[in-house]
């Protein structure tokens, strides 16, 4: 597979693109369905997350996907513009809590942490610069 790029809005009426384009990448390097759906829930709330928070209310901007193959793994990586924010150093959500007493937020992360096997943040020239990876075997 080579590389593949989608670039979109930070809408989120655009995700059912995204979801596409994950499938996609999923059935080129032969993931199972039950672990593309993980991965695409894992994709998902790193890039909603991106269109609802990086930029200012009402300003538009993008977020960049590119997915590539490598020999063992797939990685994931999205870029954006926005205001700088590593998503690694958020305490991850302590799921043995009830909903009611657990604290608004961050189970998108946590998430993304779990269904990924390796998760890096790197501020670059400007952009955020996500990584995830999905290890193949």
């Amino acid at each position: 597979m080579d590389t593949k790029n989608l670039t979109l809005p930070n809408d989120v009426q655009e995700v059912p693109k995204l979801a596409a384009f994950v499938d996609e990448i999923c059935e080129a390097v032969g993931i199972d369905m039950s672990s593309a759906m993980k991965m695409n829930l894992a994709i998902e709330e790193a890039v909603v997350n991106v269109m609802n928070y990086a930029y200012p209310s009402g300003t538009k901007g993008e977020v960049r996907i590119e997915a590539k193959a490598h020999e063992g793994y797939v990685e994931f990586v999205i870029s954006d513009d926005g205001k700088p924010f590593n998503p690694t150093e958020v305490k991850d959500a302590d799921t043995t809590l009830s909903v009611e007493e657990r604290d608004i937020g961050g189970l998108g992360i946590f998430l993304v942490k779990h269904y990924m096997d390796k998760v890096k943040y790197k501020y670059v020239d400007g952009q955020n610069v996500l990584t995830l990876r999905k290890n193949l075997k």
